[in-house]
């Protein structure tokens, strides 16, 4: 085979691998998002996914005093909401929170502060809520940084 050969030869199978490479670049792959139908043919869509947003104590202080439907929840125990807590805040400890929430928070639409000692077990009664299909919960954090007045 004659050197001119064997470089055609080569320029043809580069070619041929280049080819292949750019159209297996272009197959069907889709970005976007996959459409359902349902049986009547109307197009849904995935629900969103629901979260808690969090609450400053100044925000939350101000809408406790204008506001006549939000539930301040405390999800300490009874000894340390016993030391002080939030004026007109429900006792539920987050270790009782998944059995009892139906029964103690009745409006799953009312808006929730929730708030503990120091931020954490709040975080985990608010995923637990919105879980539980609670549609308007807020992390208050912990009392720790509560600056106003608490009851004992």
């Amino acid at each position: 085979m004659s050197n001119n050969l064997k470089i055609k030869s080569r320029i043809y199978l580069i070619s041929a691998i280049l080819f292949v490479g750019v159209l297996s670049g272009c197959s069907n792959k889709t970005t976007e998002p996959t459409k359902t139908t349902a049986p009547n043919n109307e197009v849904t869509t995935a629900p969103q996914k629901v979260s808690f947003s969090n609450i400053s104590p100044e925000e939350a202080k101000k809408r406790l005093e204008s506001e006549k439907d939000i539930i301040l929840l405390d999800v300490r125990t009874k000894e340390e909401f016993e030391t002080g807590h939030i004026k007109d805040a429900v006792l539920l400890p987050v270790d009782n929170l998944n059995d009892e929430a139906g029964k103690v928070l009745m409006d799953k639409e009312a808006p929730i502060f929730v708030y503990c000692r120091s931020g954490n077990r709040s975080v985990t009664a608010a995923n637990i809520l919105i879980e539980q299909g609670y549609k308007n919960v807020y992390n208050l954090g912990g009392i720790i940084d509560w600056p106003y007045e608490v009851v004992k």
